[in-house]
């Protein structure tokens, strides 16, 4: 507190403040004698601010002066022990100055330093209980602002965590399709690697990012049904009526593509028994993904990874939460829209 940028303003202040508070509280003088009132403040606002520069030198060394204190003592018991030091040669010198000059009187002189070191001890008290207060506001404001960095550092790397689940079974399905056309067919080979490199390139791309446009996210969910319809053929049916209007919006990442592969994994994908996927919009609001229910008997027990991550993505990056929504003929997830002023 004692190195405040308008320090010597408020020094001034609290000078003007006792000047009239000893002066026209109750009548009494500082001295037993009359003093000119320019003398009367001189004196005041001598002893106001040698008690503030003296207490800002002891705070500005007092981390060497704890260093060479046994123990460990609190810094604030440190400073005020050594400006009642400071208090008593403060109010010892003016009054030798000044008041040699007017009342010669021995026993006057001590009365006099009594009540200069009275007035300088209040000062002082009232100083350090500003400071004390400043301290403690400080050190607060202080652990909050680390706190809110530590849980900065924390809410990042848990999103990092989530970036990075990408299903790996995804990966080996698209090599045991490629080994097959390898041989039978080398151009539709050739065409899916083609998009397989766009898949895992928008992938990485993807990884260091939490919001991208709809339209990144649509031409790489392009290149991901061309992938799954060399796989699935006809027996996966993927429709887009996403218009074009939204496609300067923003969506996390691969969120499309998981919800897609969510319900081709946990539903059947026959000839007898195709699945339907639809993509569209519902106003500016969100992205819906919906598919007609045919649940597999046999089905491996589910983890629920693929929506637990795309809602704890939309906890950090929106207001807007992801809505799942589920019947007897229907699976429907909604996908918040970000606008471009939200980022």
């Amino acid at each position: 507190m004692f190195s405040i940028r308008y320090r010597y303003l408020f020094v001034l202040l609290l000078s003007v403040y006792s000047f009239l508070n000893i002066k026209f509280t109750e009548g009494y003088r500082l001295f037993i004698f009359e003093l000119a009132d320019g003398y009367f403040f001189g004196i005041l606002f001598f002893i106001v601010i040698l008690v503030w520069e003296g207490n800002r030198l002891i705070e500005n060394n007092i981390i060497w002066l704890q260093s060479r204190l046994p123990g460990k003592i609190h810094p604030l018991i440190i400073l005020f022990v050594i400006s009642i030091i400071n208090v008593l040669f403060i109010s010892f010198v003016p009054i030798y100055l000044i008041v040699n000059f007017i009342d010669s009187n021995p026993l006057d002189r001590i009365f006099h330093m009594k009540l200069a070191l009275g007035f300088g001890f209040r000062i002082n008290l009232f100083l350090n209980s500003i400071n004390a207060i400043f301290y403690f506001m400080s050190q607060y404001k202080k652990k909050e602002i680390e706190a809110e960095a530590l849980k900065k550092i924390s809410i990042e790397s848990q999103f990092e965590a989530l970036r990075t689940q990408i299903n790996p079974h995804f990966l080996f399905n698209s090599f045991n399709v490629l080994s097959t056309l390898v041989y039978k067919d080398p151009e539709t080979s050739y065409l899916f690697i083609q998009q397989l490199s766009k898949v895992y390139r928008y992938l990485l791309d993807g990884h260091q990012k939490k919001l991208v446009t709809l339209t990144q996210e649509l031409e790489f969910i392009n290149s991901y049904i061309f992938l799954l319809s060399i796989r699935f053929k006809n027996n996966l049916k993927i429709n887009n009526q996403i218009p074009d209007n939204l496609k300067d919006y923003y969506i996390a990442p691969a969120s499309l593509q998981m919800l897609i592969e969510n319900a081709i994994k946990h539903n059947i994908v026959s000839i007898k028994h195709p699945l339907n996927i639809d993509l569209y919009a519902e106003d500016t609001e969100y992205i819906v993904v919906e598919n007609n229910l045919q649940e597999k008997k046999l089905e491996e027990k589910s983890t629920s990874i693929g929506l637990r991550n795309i809602k704890s993505r939309y906890e950090f990056i929106s207001d807007k939460t992801v809505e799942v929504i589920k019947n007897a003929s229907k699976f429907t997830v909604k996908v918040p829209i970000i606008e471009l002023k939200e980022i």
